[in-house]
């Protein structure tokens, strides 16, 4: 989210799915570095802790709904975990929409 105030939500959001194993505080300032973000206003979003509760509240809300693992996806409610090929999304879509018939 202190990416996203910048503009770079997505361009953050890759660079930490491809360094997963590195997420520590000076990692994610690094990060922030490397995507030429005002890292001075970055590191302070970070460092206050300004958006704690709002990924906080995502989780809990993610792991009431049964996410427990990345990437999960919902369809009509359905949840899907893991990186999935598209004939399985296919298979949900096509059952939801037999069953809505």
């Amino acid at each position: 989210m202190c990416a996203h105030e910048q503009g770079k939500f997505w361009e953050y959001h890759d660079k930490i799915f491809e360094n997963q194993r590195q997420l520590k505080n000076p990692d994610l300032k690094r990060f922030a570095e490397e995507l030429s973000l005002d890292t001075e206003s970055f590191n302070t979003c970070l460092d206050s802790g300004k958006f704690k509760e709002d990924v906080q509240r995502d989780y809990r809300e993610g792991s009431a709904a049964g996410v427990n693992s990345t990437p999960a996806f919902f369809v009509n409610g359905r949840v899907l975990t893991g990186a999935q090929p598209f004939e399985a999304f296919a298979a949900i879509i096509d059952e939801e929409l037999e069953m809505a018939k």
